[in-house]
């Protein structure tokens, strides 16, 4: 129960400090997955953010109404789109990146290297518990 109220009430204030920051979270993480790997095609994002391909194709749409990225068909398969930022996306991505770091910084406020680390391994452990 605390895990799933702390993570619940972290991510709310993540997506908050993306909002404050003229994105969301969803922008973000497909921002970032493009930023990543250059070229991706939308199979290839919807894996990496974890969201299903018609979850993706809606916020694709959205994105590229607001000129944050380009979609084309690839060359070599051209049942394949490819995604690129745009100018306007690359800047997006710089502005919600330093938001992020910003959030990340304030969220670590009194932890040291240690107890991060610690918690990671604890962390990963319950992940392990599970399965994942």
């Amino acid at each position: 129960m605390n895990l799933g109220r702390t993570a619940k009430l972290v991510a709310q204030a993540f997506d908050a400090a993306l909002v404050e920051a003229g994105g969301t979270l969803p922008v973000w993480l497909t921002l970032l997955s493009v930023k990543s790997s250059r070229l991706a095609n939308q199979r290839e994002l919807a894996g990496m953010i974890g969201i299903q391909g018609a979850t993706l194709t809606h916020h694709l749409n959205a994105m590229e109404a607001q000129g944050l990225l380009t979609r084309r068909r690839d060359p070599v398969n051209r049942r394949v789109h490819l995604v690129e930022l745009t100018a306007a996306g690359e800047a997006m991505f710089e502005t919600l990146r330093k938001a992020a770091l910003s959030f990340d910084k304030r969220l670590r406020v009194g932890l040291s290297d240690e107890r991060l680390a610690e918690f990671a391994q604890v962390l990963a452990a319950l992940r392990g518990n599970v399965g994942g």
